[in-house]
């Protein structure tokens, strides 16, 4: 068993995607983890991560920078920086990024799961996930990926 790494910036896994980027700090490509899957995730002006679940894993959102409009099933909240939600396995949630600026913030999975580390399924695109937001009057937002 390894005694753990240092990890630094330049070697950091980033991904863009449509929504933002992902900055892979611990998954077990990265670091052998076997519990814990740490993410930097940035929401661009606009974007979001859909609503989505991970069957397997507790997720806890961190918000370093900006605001986020954050879902909890069919319960949203506006996070600024500092402010945290933890995320039960197979609970609905999702974030979305409705200011001007970009907004960042640390996802803590655990326990790693498969290879990469991280499972998410998909569920915007069903009801009611489809059409909460628009509910809400959220509806010039765009739903990311």
């Amino acid at each position: 068993m390894s005694k753990g790494r240092f990890i630094t910036t330049d070697q950091v896994e980033r991904e863009q995607l449509p929504f933002g980027g992902l900055a892979w700090l611990s998954r077990p490509a990265t670091t052998g983890a076997r519990d814990l899957v740490v993410i930097d995730v940035e929401l661009l002006p606009g974007q979001g991560h859909n609503f989505h679940k991970h069957p397997d894993q507790e997720e806890v959102l961190y918000l370093v920078s900006g605001r986020v409009e954050q879902w909890l099933e069919r319960e949203s909240r506006i996070l600024k920086p500092g402010d945290a939600i933890f995320i039960n396995k197979g609970v609905v949630h999702a974030s979305f990024n409705t200011s001007k600026e970009p907004a960042r913030f640390l996802a803590i999975l655990g326990p790693s799961v498969g290879d990469a580390g991280y499972v998410s399924v998909e569920v915007g695109g069903e009801e009611p996930w489809s059409t909460l937001r628009a509910h809400e009057g959220h509806e010039g937002v765009t739903k990311g990926a």
